[in-house]
């Protein structure tokens, strides 16, 4: 017959419990006396529990919630200062600015693949005059007319 060791395992699945709330606990406090930002996912984090497990805490999930509440909304943060924002005269300037640039390199554009184009019809030229391809040396097909 088996010895019945249901007594350990079931002493240690309450040790491990138990370990677990005190993780999200002390999770919660270092979080509350720090002014981090209250959540079930932060704290699920902070203190290395699932979310799910947390949600099964009706004392824990109640004080995440008072402290959430308590806490209120977070301020909306500004990405940017004020005195950093540009107006929209400045940004209608820099539009400008932008504007007049893409039209002076579409002109560069332009010219550089004009003298491309004259660059190359020059070698062109270079090429074939003086060479034997500069005539055709056979005679064309005669010109049948119509029937």
């Amino acid at each position: 017959m088996r010895a019945d060791n249901s007594g350990h395992i079931t002493a240690h699945a309450r040790r491990r419990a138990a370990a677990t709330r005190k993780r999200a606990v002390a999770a919660l406090r270092r979080m509350d006396n720090t002014g981090a930002s209250i959540s079930m996912n932060a704290v699920a984090r902070e203190a290395g529990v699932s979310r799910s497990w947390l949600y099964q805490q009706p004392d824990l999930r109640a004080e995440i919630e008072r402290l959430r509440r308590r806490r209120g909304a977070p301020p909306p943060r500004r990405s940017v200062p004020d005195r950093q924002r540009a107006t929209e005269a400045s940004l209608l300037q820099r539009l400008e600015c932008a504007t007049d640039r893409l039209k002076q390199l579409e002109k560069e554009n332009r010219e550089l693949r004009q003298a491309l184009a004259l660059a190359l019809g020059e070698r062109r030229t270079r090429a074939y005059v003086g060479s034997r391809h500069d005539t055709p040396t056979k005679k064309s097909a005669p010109i049948i007319g119509p029937c």
